[in-house]
């Protein structure tokens, strides 16, 4: 990054806590200084299970003048898969600010900047559609940058579409996402199901020695003894990254101008009189992305 060029203002929605590409994607996150994190806000299911989760990490990082935000309670009281690393964790201790009513604190942190807002949504997105239910103008301050859908293929590079659980989760509210009044860019499943680090890269990021890049792998190695993943030998599908990398580039992506239709089972459809949406349909250059990738989430924050 050139110094000079201004941070981009970013808030992150996420349903951290099941899958662990989350946890990857906000270290990314931490770790990446073309943006300017304004607030992270817990999405779906157990919110504050999720807050919980962000505070820590953000204690970790050293970064508690970054907000927290307790989005909308969904209906699932199930433990999640990283319960362990934060189930001694106060989340009234965290010394930042949190805010319970994450949705409010969205609306306001968009309204009050004074440039826009890059919203960057890695889950189901029912804090989005009750932002845009409660202050439509939030999409002229906003664009929304999602890990959503699969357009041309499905899980795994599979030739048969899939119904991607971001989408099929919630589809009214990723509707509600998509046909609303501002820029949408997304990496479905054709792009970002493809990243997994193994070999000496994952290595890398396994045996790094700095306090996020070992928080990281603690909850890994907890979530993957409950999914049955090696966890020393590889990532899990590090979805989730490749919508952080578009808050700030499309350089190593083919990017492909696509009128979606969300469908009420959750599949993402190709329309022409859907709503036009900016598309990663391809890699460039999946592996430049892969070590770009290493080298963010071995970043060292005290050099």
């Amino acid at each position: 990054m050139n110094p000079t060029e201004p941070r981009i203002p970013v808030i992150l929605d996420t349903d951290i806590g099941d899958d662990i590409d989350d946890t990857w994607a906000l270290v990314m996150m931490l770790n990446s200084p073309e943006l300017d994190i304004r607030l992270v806000c817990s999405d779906s299911g157990d919110t504050v299970y999720r807050a919980r989760i962000i505070a820590r990490l953000l204690e970790v990082a050293g970064r508690t003048d970054i907000p927290v935000g307790v989005g909308l309670q969904g209906a699932s009281s199930a433990a999640g898969g990283q319960a362990e690393w934060v189930e001694d964790y106060d989340l009234a201790a965290y010394p930042g600010t949190v805010y319970e009513d994450g949705v409010g604190a969205l609306i306001d942190t968009i309204m009050q900047s004074p440039e826009p807002v890059t919203l960057v949504c890695i889950g189901p997105v029912p804090n989005i559609a009750e932002a845009l239910r409660r202050e439509s103008a939030i999409a002229s301050n906003a664009r929304f940058v999602g890990m959503h859908g699969s357009v041309h293929k499905g899980y795994g590079g599979a030739a048969e579409v899939s119904a991607e659980w971001n989408v099929r989760a919630d589809p009214a509210s990723c509707r509600a996402a998509f046909e609303a009044p501002w820029d949408v860019t997304i990496t479905p499943v054709d792009t970002c199901g493809l990243i997994v680090l193994d070999g000496e890269r994952y290595k890398r990021v396994r045996d790094c020695r700095t306090p996020l890049a070992q928080a990281l792998m603690d909850n890994y190695r907890i979530w993957a003894a409950q999914h049955g993943a090696g966890a020393e030998e590889r990532s899990s599908t590090l979805f989730d990254t490749v919508a952080v990398y578009l808050a700030f580039s499309e350089e190593l992506l083919n990017m492909e101008r696509v009128g979606l239709r969300v469908t009420d089972d959750g599949y993402t459809r190709v329309d022409e009189a859907g709503k036009p949406v900016s598309c990663a349909i391809s890699w460039r250059d999946q592996e430049a992305f892969e070590e770009f990738l290493v080298q963010r989430m071995t970043v060292d924050q005290g050099r």
